[in-house]
């Protein structure tokens, strides 16, 4: 299984960028598949989930608003837009693939040890 995130850059304060996440080896039709970050120093933590069969969206309070995932399970990839970016946001980005069972209604899908494959990652740089 592998995972290919891509999307990544730098940017200013309030602009836009589109992560991508694209899996191959695996069919994660049935699974579903989340973004987290890890900001330099910090631990990482969660930013948004999807589902796998009703398209379900769950955001982090920071995000909300402002980011929205969506999937493309013909594609068998994850997208998360990011807009109205600014330096909080920098980070490296991980998408991954939960376990199976994982809904993200469960608040557990914020623990990253939920997560089954991950990416490895693509950095996001807001400057201000």
């Amino acid at each position: 299984v592998q995972l290919q995130a891509s999307g990544g850059g730098s940017v200013q304060s309030g602009g836009s960028l589109r992560l991508s996440c694209a899996a191959s080896g695996f069919s994660s039709d049935f699974r579903s598949r989340g973004w987290f970050r890890q900001a330099p120093g910090k631990e990482r933590e969660w930013v948004s989930c999807i589902t796998a069969f009703d398209g379900r969206t769950y955001y982090a309070d920071s995000v909300k608003g402002r980011f929205i995932i969506s999937r493309d399970n013909a594609e068998n990839t994850v997208y998360l837009q990011m807009s109205s970016l600014n330096p909080e946001d920098t980070a490296v980005y991980y998408c991954g693939i939960y376990y199976e069972n994982r809904r993200c209604s469960d608040r557990v899908t914020r623990d990253d040890s939920n997560i089954d494959f991950w990416g490895k990652g693509t950095l996001v740089t807001v400057s201000s």
